[in-house]
């Protein structure tokens, strides 16, 4: 069963970092992990970082100059670098991604992001 693993969650304070990772459970080289989304108490699910294939970055306003979105081709393994992080960045983050060879949809787990003093 192909699954996507996601780690890096966690607690911080307003301004500090975390890193956040995803990978696939096994190697597939039809596997393309799209980016990351989000999800607060209360609220839809939004996008928040994602990637092209040749590495092409695109972000939500709300995170844009704070979080960085990067991709391990080698190890297809995709990074979410986030800094300056606010209470309102507190959500749990979800990756996800796309078998090209069926074209089906995949989500990780989610995990717990808070930004709190």
């Amino acid at each position: 069963q192909l699954q996507l693993v996601e780690s890096g969650g966690g607690l911080v304070q307003p301004g500090g970092s975390l890193r956040l990772s995803c990978a696939v459970s096994r190697s597939i080289f039809s596997f393309y992990i799209r980016g990351w989304h989000r999800q607060a108490p209360g609220k839809q699910r939004e996008l928040v970082a994602s990637i092209t294939r040749g590495g092409m970055p695109n972000y939500a306003d709300s995170v844009k100059g704070r979080f960085t979105i990067s991709r391990d081709n080698a190890k297809n393994t995709v990074h979410l670098q986030m800094n300056s992080l606010k209470p309102e960045d507190t959500a749990v983050y979800y990756c996800n991604g796309e078998d090209l060879d069926d074209g089906r949809d995949y989500w990780g787990q989610g995990t717990q992001v808070t930004v709190s003093s």
